[in-house]
């Protein structure tokens, strides 16, 4: 009966501590405060017992008691409340750019720089399930791996599917950035972003990265750029020799940190520099944080007065007792 109830006026609620006293002063005066009468012997008495209608009779106050608990929680208003909410999302369309260049297979990072920049990109995508997310993978020219989505598994599959040798080798930086801001000058999401990844400098492509990131600012898209590789020298993939297959060797890390930080300014984004798995997965972490969708929560709620059942209850039984003591038990008052 009180499951799922609230109360308008819970101070009234303090006045249950009045029942254990009326409790204590009915015992003190039907059974400790009564007079006493001195009698010289009580042979006379023998073998008279309390009748089951004198027990009962003590009962009554049971009644009282209930109804005064009764009627004091109904002056406290009990309430039950349904609630439910409506949500708005406010998304953020995200377009990923991943450089999938033969030095994406140094081995740096662990297994290799591509490796890693999937799985930790993988594991961004699921952190994001309101919003729009998209692919695109470059090397010497580009190309949209998946199209803005919600389905993130369906982008998750097309992110493992990817692999060296898919284009051709080289690093188009502004091709890449290009295509990623075609993918999303048509959007209409509040907030436009494009996360950059890349372990060179662009050395392929007609557009140059700097061109790029004006077109991506003119469409009001913001891009995080992320330089991937460490500091130092790393083993890098070589030119094969006459079997074929891949060799490796330590050669320098270089990476234009100066476009990628200006193309970053100029879109009011951010440049970060990953040099370690897990460097690289606090950058999605940061950019997570920055980039948060909103959800406008309104909440609604409507009240019933239960008030009314304790009320008739208590009255109830104040005149089932008081019926009881006047009509059956009136020989004992």
């Amino acid at each position: 009966m009180m499951e799922g109830l609230e109360f308008a006026n819970k101070e009234w609620l303090w006045a249950l501590l009045i029942v254990p006293a009326v409790a204590g002063w009915y015992y003190y005066r039907y059974h400790i405060g009564r007079a006493n009468i001195t009698m010289s012997s009580l042979d006379g008495f023998e073998g008279i017992s309390t009748s089951i209608k004198e027990w009962a009779y003590n009962g009554l106050i049971v009644f009282r008691l209930a109804a005064l608990v009764l009627i004091i929680v109904a002056l406290a208003r009990p309430q039950s409340s349904s609630s439910w909410q409506d949500e708005t999302t406010e998304g953020i369309d995200i377009v990923l750019a991943l450089d999938i260049s033969s030095s994406m297979l140094a081995k740096d990072l662990k297994p290799n720089r591509l490796e890693a920049s999937k799985e930790v990109a993988m594991e961004f995508i699921q952190t994001r399930p309101n919003d729009r997310m998209g692919l695109v993978v470059y090397a010497g020219e580009s190309f949209t791996q998946c199209p803005l989505t919600t389905d993130h598994s369906v982008l998750a599959n097309l992110f493992r599917d990817i692999e060296f040798g898919m284009i051709n080798d080289g690093t188009a930086i502004g091709m890449g950035l290009a295509t990623a801001v075609n993918r999303l000058k048509d959007s209409e999401a509040k907030s436009k972003v494009i996360v950059l990844l890349t372990d060179g400098s662009n050395n392929a492509g007609t557009i140059p990265p700097l061109t790029a990131a004006e077109i991506a600012k003119t469409y009001n898209i913001r891009v995080y750029s992320i330089g991937v590789g460490t500091r130092g020298k790393a083993p890098t993939p070589v030119a094969a020799g006459p079997y074929g297959g891949i060799q490796y060797a330590n050669r320098e890390v270089k990476i234009d940190e100066k476009t990628l930080k200006e193309i970053a300014k100029t879109t009011g984004g951010l440049y970060y520099r990953a040099t370690d798995n897990s460097s690289l997965a606090n950058i999605y972490n940061e950019i997570d944080q920055l980039e948060k969708s909103r959800i406008e929560v309104t909440e609604y709620k409507n009240k019933t007065e239960k008030f009314f059942p304790f009320l008739l209850y208590g009255l109830g039984l104040l005149v089932l007792e008081y019926l009881l003591r006047n009509t059956y038990f009136k020989s004992l008052v």
